[in-house]
């Protein structure tokens, strides 16, 4: 039987810090939310946006999936999470900036190359990483041989590229990033050494925005 007590108390703490001790940020929430950023996200324990940013509750208004992707725009009768929450927060909330998150060690990506040996994973897992099947081919072309972390590593970047491309798909997110009043961003978060990576266009490469975190020594 699980133990969901720790995080029943974990609640208690959060409640005690909000509405106890930070009334005014208590009282701006009840009025509704405001968020200025979106982050696309991936379901992975490890990687949660708020806890990685030190964010606030209302900082950030975020979608979680496996392997942090966006689907490309379609019109039809089909059920679309990505795409309604995409929509709420350009079209309503009417964010200025959407960050896709990859990271290293994802299981998303790895079910992805894994489906190059004709593996298909899971009932709806394959399915859906199949959106990012041409970052797995750019990853694999550009790693003719290699370590199997470095392929992954590549290909979870290239993912995040194939997830800021299918924005572009979305009629009425485009139009906004065409007048200047929408920024994307694309972040790697390399979980072995701690560091972010973000995506500069006119480079074409993933540089450091924060570097691998060292101890202070006194």
């Amino acid at each position: 039987m699980g133990n969901i007590d720790p995080f029943v108390e974990g609640f208690k703490r959060f409640q005690r810090q909000l509405y106890g001790d930070n009334e005014r940020l208590a009282a701006k929430l009840k009025k509704g939310q405001n968020p200025q950023t979106l982050i696309i996200g991936c379901c992975d324990s490890r990687v949660d946006p708020a806890l990685l940013m030190d964010c606030a509750p209302g900082d950030i208004f975020t979608v979680r999936n496996v392997a942090n992707l966006v689907p490309p725009y379609e019109s039809d009768d089909a059920f679309h999470g990505v795409s309604a929450a995409l929509e709420y927060a350009v079209c309503t909330l009417k964010v200025k900036d959407i960050i896709i998150l990859g990271h290293s060690s994802c299981g998303g990506i790895e079910g992805l190359l894994s489906a190059t040996e004709g593996e298909m994973v899971g009932e709806f897992i394959g399915r859906w990483v199949d959106i990012a099947s041409a970052a797995r081919e750019r990853a694999l072309q550009r790693i003719a041989s290699g370590s199997q972390e470095e392929l992954s590593c590549l290909c979870e970047q290239e993912a995040v590229l194939t997830s800021l491309a299918n924005l572009h798909t979305f009629p009425w997110l485009k139009q906004r990033v065409d007048a200047g009043e929408l920024h994307l961003h694309g972040w790697y978060f390399h979980i072995e050494t701690g560091r972010l990576f973000g995506y500069c266009t006119e480079k074409g490469r993933f540089e450091v925005l924060v570097d691998g975190y060292t101890p202070f020594i006194s």
